[in-house]
């Protein structure tokens, strides 16, 4: 067997090893009831993919060690060290990108790791967020959801007023609870936006406005989301928009905003 392989077998073994606790929350975290992560899964397979379409660009590189990639393991490793010792998975998780791209560094140099930059810095997007701040965003957003979708509502001539994230009719209530606050679809909607960014062909400022225009398309889907469980709540009756009609509009959402986005990037282009 090639010693480039060996040592990256043995280098593969040791970090598996080492983040087993991390890679078990990770885990952990993408297979929740009601996850906001569930797209996490397929992160580093996305990555992967991204990096064999390079590997006739990476065989013509002669690796060239960097010393600063050591010095991003070393740190790596420490920061992993404190986030074990404290529970503190996130940065624990974060401590895994700068060992990886302290290796790549190390080994091949700075001219491989400009041509896998993207496709590592993709798998930020496998690493849930601290759930202290999901739940301060989620808090924010279903709130601004709420509002936004009650003035809809009575513009529609659906008469409704809003106490907290519950909007409140005639004839019928909903609860705008953390699942629609649409923190979900931002998430899911943002790692699917940096990778239309980065294969989107055009100036960097085209890429930076197309993934910003996540933000908006999520935003707007999901009062969309809500604004139409409301209006079915009040005309059929709340038991009509549970259930199975709850769940295909959150599928169908998400199946606008992927939509959306794609036609943002075809104008862009």
């Amino acid at each position: 067997m090639p010693k480039k392989f060996t040592r990256e077998i043995i280098f593969s073994a040791i970090f598996l090893l080492t983040y087993v606790p991390t890679l078990i929350w990770m885990w952990d975290r993408w297979f929740s009831k009601d996850s906001y992560y569930s797209h996490g899964i397929l992160i580093p397979l996305v990555s992967g993919y991204l990096i064999w379409k390079k590997r006739e660009a990476l065989t013509k590189i002669v690796p060239q060690r960097s010393g600063w990639g050591m010095v991003l393991i070393v740190l790596g490793i420490i920061i992993h060290l404190f986030s074990s010792v404290f529970r503190i998975y996130f940065s624990s998780g974060f401590s895994m990108l700068m060992v990886i791209f302290g290796y790549v560094l190390y080994f091949y140099g700075t001219k491989t790791l400009k041509q896998v930059l993207f496709p590592l810095c993709f798998l930020f997007f496998m690493f849930p967020l601290p759930l202290v701040v999901i739940v301060n965003i989620s808090f924010k957003m279903k709130l601004f959801a709420a509002e936004i979708s009650k003035q809809v509502l009575n513009n529609m001539g659906i008469l409704a007023v809003r106490d907290g994230s519950i909007i409140k009719m005639r004839h019928a209530y909903v609860v705008v609870d953390d699942v629609c606050s649409g923190l979900r679809s931002l998430i899911s909607l943002a790692a699917l936006g940096s990778l239309f960014a980065y294969l989107l062909k055009g100036p960097y400022w085209k890429k930076i406005i197309l993934f910003l225009s996540t933000i908006p398309i999520a935003v707007v889907t999901n009062v969309c989301r809500v604004v139409f469980l409301a209006s079915v709540s009040e005309i059929w009756g709340t038991e009509k928009a549970i259930g199975f009609v709850h769940d295909a509009s959150g599928f169908m959402v998400f199946a606008i905003a992927f939509v959306m986005l794609f036609a943002v990037g075809k104008l862009l282009e």
